[in-house]
């Protein structure tokens, strides 16, 4: 046999291997998309429901579709307390985690100093930090400093345990950006601070929204350290989050299922539309970090 006719025995069979894989992972991908999808579309849907329906069929669809679940929920002066809530320790966490994260990335990333490496390192053993082993002491401070209960002493926490991730991300994007282009701008008179405006914040904008995303959604979905904070700092039920006000909205009023799943909808519905309104972003971010 030839090397050429071996070379074009070899493409065939590649190829065929390639035929038959595509839908195996195809299928694959399908079942992972459902099992994701399934949950929330089935919660989605149950809010249309009523009681009765949900008892004597589960997995039916709605019939009639009830649209009052929603609507008493969408009235209600509680829900938009807990969303606002949310949305203030959401942005407040989002905003701290950004500028602390790209501050801190910057040093390490752009500075040569003795312990650079092991300051890297002690980020990325906070990742190893379970959120569980920290609460009640975190609590007995909050409490010791008066922050016990309000939404400041629920934001501080959760911007310090979303630092470790979001300067790990952070640190290869600005390292990523070329030592010349430092060099062209400190000619042209641009300071370390002008440098890190002008230049390396715009390049690293991917990065940037990873961070800001997952910070948001994090904090917009984040249960047990609020359930401390605000529940057990004695914060009026408008005043807490959405996922702690699911929670007391379910036991509650725990005959009514269909409103339960209404309210989990609703609760859920912002970060899931920002989550996918900047996946792309979060892609090429994620990616950028792994290059660099």
């Amino acid at each position: 046999m030839t090397a050429t006719s071996a070379t074009i025995v070899e493409s065939s069979g590649q190829r065929w291997s390639r035929r038959l894989s595509q839908p195996f992972v195809y299928l694959v991908a399908l079942m992972v998309v459902g099992i994701a999808v399934a949950p929330v579309t089935y919660v989605m849907i149950g809010g249309f429901r009523s009681n009765l329906q949900i008892t004597e069929n589960p997995a039916a669809l709605p019939d009639p579709w009830i649209f009052s679940n929603y609507t008493e929920v969408l009235t209600s002066g509680r829900f938009w307390g807990q969303a606002w809530t949310s949305t203030v320790v959401a942005v407040g966490t989002t905003a701290g985690v950004v500028i602390l994260g790209v501050m801190a990335a910057f040093v390490i990333a752009r500075y040569e100093f003795r312990g650079r490496q092991a300051m890297y390192s002690l980020f990325t053993a906070g990742l190893l930090f379970p959120l569980t082993i920290a609460v009640l002491p975190l609590t007995i401070m909050l409490r010791d400093l008066g922050m016990f209960g309000n939404v400041l002493g629920l934001i501080i926490p959760q911007v310090a345990f979303a630092l470790p991730i979001t300067v790990i991300i952070l640190v290869p994007f600005l390292r990523s950006v070329p030592a010349e282009l430092e060099d062209a701008a400190s000619i042209d008179g641009a300071s370390k601070v002008g440098f890190f405006w002008r230049i390396l914040l715009p390049l690293s904008g991917p990065g940037l929204v990873t961070v800001g995303v997952l910070a948001f959604v994090g904090s917009w979905n984040a249960y047990l350290l609020p359930l401390f904070v605000l529940q057990a700092g004695g914060a009026k039920p408008e005043g807490y989050t959405l996922p702690l006000g699911v929670a007391q909205f379910s036991t509650q009023y725990s005959a009514n299922t269909a409103g339960i799943l209404a309210f989990t909808s609703l609760a859920m519905i912002p970060a899931l539309i920002f989550f996918l309104a900047m996946q792309n972003r979060i892609v090429s971010g994620l990616q950028g970090a792994v290059k660099g």
